[in-house]
């Protein structure tokens, strides 16, 4: 496995006014193209703040600014935003799924941003054992890029459905199989394998690093170690 540092760090957001500075920027980004959402957009709502909600933030190391955000969400006990406006297939609505929501980038950023919160998804999937990553594109160059991550047409080339909780607008809607990912990417030769699995980036951090104690570390128990993993986002 190979080392690979970034211009910018990749987390979870950590606060709210983290949380904040990501919606700043998704309507900033939507706004260009759903001005009617730009003022709901600015500010979080209830799926931000869900316990099966994160909310991945680039930040540039130079300019300490946010440069990209997305935001994932499982389906825990409930239906996917996106299965409103459609029927998922039902391998994919019989197993644990995820949709990728909120994906904005700054005009100008560093090209890897887009793979990184990608990546960033893609691991905490495999984390939180969840086995289809979703995602609405609006684009035919959106489709080209999430199809050159890996990701798979599920209404068939070329056909959109409106998403209602998109402005109503049409989409594309491609899917990601996060547990053959891995096989898939080596089999295949694919020129992201080595990105997504062979390198590793100290600048992406889905878990916060603890303070160690400044006298003595306590003893680690099952109970004391379960608060931190909570805590770690």
């Amino acid at each position: 496995m190979t080392t690979s540092n970034l211009s910018f760090t990749v987390r979870i957001a950590r606060d709210g006014a983290e949380l904040r500075e990501a919606c700043v920027l998704r309507a900033q980004a939507y706004g260009r193209h759903l001005p009617g959402l730009a003022q709901a957009l600015a500010e979080p709502d209830t799926i931000d703040r869900s316990r099966a909600t994160v909310v991945m933030v680039c930040r540039d190391k130079a300019s300490g600014a946010l440069v990209g955000t997305a935001r994932l969400q499982r389906n825990a006990g409930q239906p996917l935003p996106i299965e409103a406006s459609l029927e998922l297939p039902a391998t994919l609505a019989a197993q644990p799924r995820a949709e990728i929501t909120r994906l904005a980038i700054v005009a100008g950023a560093d090209p890897l941003v887009r793979p990184l919160l990608v990546k960033a998804c893609y691991l905490a999937a495999v984390a939180s054992q969840t086995r289809w990553l979703v995602i609405g594109a609006r684009s035919p160059g959106l489709v080209r890029i999430y199809r050159g991550l890996g990701f798979n047409d599920l209404l068939g080339a070329g056909r959109q459905v409106p998403l209602a909780h998109a402005g109503s607008l049409p989409h594309s809607v491609l899917a990601f199989d996060v547990v053959t990912a891995e096989r898939r990417w080596r089999e295949d030769r694919h020129p992201l394998y080595g990105l997504m699995v062979e390198t590793w980036h100290p600048d992406l951090q889905l878990l916060a690093e603890s303070e160690p104690e400044p006298e003595q570390e306590p003893e680690l128990t099952a109970e004391s170690a379960w608060p931190r993993l909570r805590q770690a986002a």
